[in-house]
């Protein structure tokens, strides 16, 4: 398990910072978009995918962190 948090932390790391550049070359949102309309964006998107990179890498710490369920 420390094996495979290994690699999920570093593939969110990547992710994170793969998004977040993609992000700034994006065209930004118009005011006043929820949450569920900004998936039709680019921006929105990318957004998206940062965040949910970071939580894989989240995720990759812990197990890496606790291997065993302890």
């Amino acid at each position: 398990m420390r094996k495979l948090g290994g690699i999920l932390f570093l593939a969110g790391v990547l992710g994170a910072f793969y998004s977040s550049s993609r992000l700034q070359t994006a065209e930004p949102l118009p005011d006043g978009t929820s949450i569920r309309s900004a998936l039709e964006y680019d921006a929105g998107r990318w957004t998206l995918a940062r965040y949910a990179f970071v939580g894989v890498a989240g995720l990759g710490f812990l197990l890496a962190l606790f291997p065993k369920g302890r």
